[in-house]
């Protein structure tokens, strides 16, 4: 009996009926937000903005030749395509401009470098992505690039500020959005459905990045934080391409006025900027380039970051309600468009979340429930 008029409390108290609520509105809640509008999903969205730092200073750059060893990034063919297409179609029903396709220019150090790189541009895997590889300076009233350097094609950027701003304001015009904190203590689960105050919902998604730490429901998966600190800075020039050496050189939405980053440091936990990033960043900035800078801010942000690079998403091993979209790390831009379309056909039961993905990998945590 009292189990019931528990229930019949709960009943009473609706107001709001959604499929899905999501918390945390940065790149990867925006995405899933628009992923779902797109399957006729209706979302509710808990978001604090000033708590997006991560995805409120990312340069949104989108590289299909990165890492140490400069090889194609992983899933490049699939992942880089449906962003384009994501991002495009997200700009004409949004009505704002964030998607910006640029060639990506990074310089050589060496002779060597120079002829590897001559090498592997007959790879015909790679050879789609490079546009031109230049033997002598190209650029070199711009930045040092004495013994040329390699241009990349399928690069660019996103303005993330501009995507999640527009994803916001199209939530809030369907009532979708709440902008204040969420309180995990007031989640009801039951079999089927789960209840948070006033709403009833299919299921709750976490996308709050490293929150996910304060978070007693997934607190336990591998995600960790990532100190990353920028620059913002005007030149005398606006630059057609983006410069890519040690440090990237991406565009804002404000003429003459650039993103420097991102410096990475994994056992910095302090929540400010700091001079020995502004140094760092400087010191690779002059290495760089051949023109004069201002800076005019320093910004720093934590990255929610997986040990084996890979997003970590899925289902609870005991509320099979609760879902977390995770860890999209330093290529969110072009992670969270893709799987967010994955996650979503799952989460209606089309299609399966890919074994490097699903938080279920992580057999030693996800046996313990």
């Amino acid at each position: 009996m009292r189990q019931l008029l528990i229930k019949l409390q709960i009943f009473a108290a609706i107001k709001t009926v959604v499929n899905y609520i999501i918390v945390g509105q940065g790149l990867a809640g925006s995405c899933l937000a628009l992923a779902f509008e797109k399957e006729g999903k209706k979302v509710l969205v808990f978001d604090e903005p000033a708590k997006n730092r991560s995805s409120a200073i990312a340069a949104g750059l989108f590289n299909p030749i990165a890492g140490k060893g400069l090889a194609k990034t992983w899933m490049a063919d699939t992942l880089f395509p449906f962003a384009q297409t994501f991002y495009q179609q997200a700009e004409a029903k949004l009505r704002a401009r964030f998607f910006y396709p640029m060639p990506i220019y990074r310089p050589f150090i060496s002779i060597e470098e120079q002829n590897e790189w001559m090498a592997k541009s007959e790879d015909n895997s790679l050879r789609p992505l490079i546009e031109k590889i230049h033997t002598s300076s190209a650029f070199g009233n711009l930045v040092q690039d004495g013994l040329g350097g390699i241009l990349v094609r399928h690069a660019g950027y996103v303005d993330t500020l501009t995507f999640m701003g527009a994803v916001r304001t199209s939530l809030i015009s369907t009532g979708s959005y709440l902008p204040r904190p969420f309180d995990y203590a007031k989640i009801k689960i039951e079999t089927n459905k789960v209840y948070y105050e006033e709403v009833e919902a299919e299921g709750i998604i976490f996308c709050e990045g490293v929150g996910v730490k304060q978070n007693p429901f997934f607190s336990w998966v591998y995600i960790n934080p990532l100190k990353g600190e920028t620059l913002t800075v005007r030149l005398p020039h606006q630059l057609n391409q983006i410069f890519n050496r040690g440090i990237y050189l991406v565009p804002t939405a404000k003429p003459y006025t650039y993103i420097v980053g991102a410096t990475y440091k994994p056992n910095d936990d302090t929540h400010h900027v700091t001079p020995e990033g502004k140094e760092e960043l400087e010191e690779k900035l002059q290495a760089l380039m051949n023109i004069p800078y201002v800076i005019e801010q320093q910004q720093w942000g934590f990255r929610p970051t997986v040990p084996d690079r890979r997003l970590t998403v899925g289902q609870h091993p005991v509320h099979k309600n609760l879902y977390l979209f995770n860890g999209m790390g330093t290529k969110g831009v072009t992670l969270a468009p893709y799987f967010a379309h994955v996650f979503a056909h799952w989460l209606e039961g089309a299609g399966k979340l890919p074994d490097e993905i699903n938080i279920k990998r992580f057999k030693s945590l996800y046996s313990k429930f």
